[in-house]
């Protein structure tokens, strides 16, 4: 069986972190932190977006401020020729 996460990097998604802050509702004065992860496209992630759309919908805590980073794992390799010799004593 393949992986799903392999399958989404094949297709071109990487690896998104959102780092979510919120107030909970019971504690306005608060700022919590929600960590999540998941495989997404970049720029537009539809993933992230659609997740804080459920988040706004369902979840009792309004959102402070999302931070994105994301990293595509699986590219061309970054290859360089060296044309020399070097010698090691």
């Amino acid at each position: 069986m393949i992986d799903r996460g392999f399958i989404a990097q094949l297709r071109g998604y990487g690896l998104t972190t959102a780092e979510i802050h919120y107030y909970r509702p019971d504690a306005p004065s608060l700022l919590q932190l929600f960590v999540w992860q998941e495989y997404d496209l970049a720029p537009d992630f539809p993933v992230l977006f659609d997740f804080l759309d459920h988040w706004r919908r369902e979840i009792e805590a309004a959102l402070h401020s999302v931070r994105i980073a994301h990293e595509g794992l699986i590219r061309p390799t970054e290859w360089n020729a060296v044309d020399g010799v070097i010698s090691i004593q």
